[in-house]
C-alpha cells in the first residue's frame, strides 16, 4: 500500500513502454463551439465560442499523452469531447475503432465502462451526501459490475486499497478526507469500471506540493499494473514532463505541438512551447540564474474572435510575413525521421488549412 510520505516523482523508468502505434482514441478535425446569445432568447445566437477548433489527436494504447496549454486555451473541453461529455460541433471521435460522435446513447452507455475521468476538484466532484464507499459504488451498480450487496461492498473495499486507503473508512463522509486523500477516492471511482481510458483533468493542481508527487506516483504504478491509457491535462509543464510519454501543447482551441516529452522539452519547435518550457524552474541556481526566460506580451486573446492566420502571431516574439494570412497545420519537424515531432508554424514551412465551416449541432 502506497503511503501518504511517498513524494520521490516518477521516472521514466517508472513509466510502461508505448505499446507500438496501436492508437486507442483519435480526434480529427474535432470542434467544440459554444454559443453566445445576446438579450432575450429571440435575439438568438450571435456569436461562438471556439473552445476547440479543428484538432487533430491520437492517444495511443498504454501511453500517456500530456496536453499542456494556459487556461482557457481549451485542455478541459478537448477531454470532455473524447469523452462526449459534451457533445462535438463538428470533426469525429474513435474509442477502439469505433465512431463515439455517431453513437446512440444507449450503445455510447455499454462503452462508457472503458472510459474514465479523474476530475481536478476532489471535493467538488464528490457527492458530500454520501458515504465514500457509495461514491466508489456507484459506478458498479451503473454498469452492473459485482451484483449482490456483499460482492458489491468487497469489490469496493479492494479500490480503496488500491490507491492506498483504508477499506475501513468506506462509511466516512468526503470532508472528513484530506485534499489528497479525497484525490484518491476519485481515482478508485474512475476505476471501478475497470476502464481502459482515463481523462485526468489537472488532477494534482489543486493538492499541495507536499502531496502531488504522491498522486502521480500511485498513477504511474496503476498504470503499469492495470495497463491504463492516460490523457493528462496540466498547465504544469514540470508535472507533465515527469509523467507524460508524449506531449500536445494547446493553444487557443488548437494542437501547436505534439512530441515526446524529452524531445519537446530539449528543443521545442514552437514558439509557443519554448515559452512554457522557459518558464518552468529548474532546481540548480546557476542554471537558474543563466536561463533566458521568454516573456509573452499581451492577454491570450478571446476565443470567439481568434485572430487570422497562425493565432499565436499576436504574441510571437517570431512573427514574420505569412503569419497573419495563412494558418499553418501541424507538420514533422526537427530533421529526424526516428523523432515524432509535430509543429505548426511558419517557421517550418507555409501551408495552410482551409477556412472552418459554419458550426451545426448534432
Amino acid at each position: 500500500m502506497m503511503g501518504d510520505d511517498e513524494t520521490t516523482g516518477p521516472t521514466a523508468a517508472d513509466r510502461p513502454a508505448t505499446m507500438g502505434a496501436d492508437v486507442l482514441v483519435a480526434a480529427s478535425g474535432l470542434r467544440v463551439y459554444f454559443p453566445i446569445r445576446s438579450g432575450t432568447p429571440l435575439r438568438g445566437v450571435v456569436g461562438h465560442v471556439r473552445a476547440v477548433d479543428g484538432v487533430d489527436l491520437e492517444v495511443r494504447r498504454g501511453e500517456t499523452l500530456g496536453l499542456v496549454g494556459e487556461s482557457g486555451c481549451g485542455k478541459s473541453t478537448l477531454g470532455n469531447a473524447l469523452l462526449r461529455l459534451v457533445e462535438p460541433t463538428a470533426g469525429r471521435v474513435e474509442f477502439d475503432g469505433t465512431d463515439v460522435t455517431s453513437l446512440p446513447a444507449s450503445e455510447l452507455r455499454s462503452l462508457r465502462r472503458r472510459m474514465a475521468m479523474i476530475f481536478q476538484d476532489p471535493y467538488a466532484s464528490l457527492d458530500p451526501r454520501r458515504t465514500v464507499g457509495d461514491c466508489i459504488g456507484e459506478p458498479l451498480a451503473i454498469h452492473r459490475l459485482h451484483r449482490g450487496r456483499a460482492r458489491r461492498a468487497a469489490r469496493v473495499g479492494e479500490l480503496m486499497e488500491i490507491v492506498g486507503l483504508n477499506p475501513d473508512h468506506r462509511g466516512r463522509y468526503p470532508h472528513e478526507f484530506s485534499g489528497g486523500q479525497r484525490q484518491r477516492v476519485g481515482i478508485a471511482r474512475a476505476l471501478a469500471g475497470e476502464p481502459d481510458f482515463i481523462v485526468c483533468d489537472e488532477p494534482i493542481a489543486s493538492l499541495d506540493v507536499s502531496v502531488q508527487a504522491t498522486v502521480l506516483n500511485l498513477l504511474v504504478r496503476l498504470q503499469r499494473e492495470l495497463g491504463l491509457t492516460y490523457l493528462f491535462v496540466s498547465h504544469d509543464l514540470a508535472a507533465v514532463r515527469q509523467i507524460a510519454d508524449r506531449v500536445a501543447v494547446m493553444y487557443l482551441g488548437r494542437v501547436v505541438e505534439v512530441g515526446a516529452a524529452s524531445s519537446l522539452v530539449s528543443k521545442p519547435e514552437h514558439p509557443y512551447t519554448e515559452a512554457l518550457v522557459s518558464a518552468v524552474p529548474v532546481p540548480e541556481p546557476e542554471r537558474e540564474r543563466e536561463r533566458r526566460r521568454i516573456v509573452l506580451a499581451g492577454d491570450i486573446p478571446s476565443p470567439a474572435a481568434p485572430p487570422s492566420g497562425c493565432r499565436f502571431r499576436t504574441r510571437c516574439p517570431k512573427v514574420f510575413e505569412p503569419c497573419p494570412d495563412h494558418d499553418p497545420v501541424l507538420q514533422a519537424v526537427g530533421g529526424s525521421a526516428s523523432v515524432e515531432q509535430f509543429a505548426a508554424c511558419h517557421l517550418h514551412g507555409v501551408t495552410t488549412t482551409p477556412p472552418p465551416s459554419s458550426p451545426s449541432s448534432r
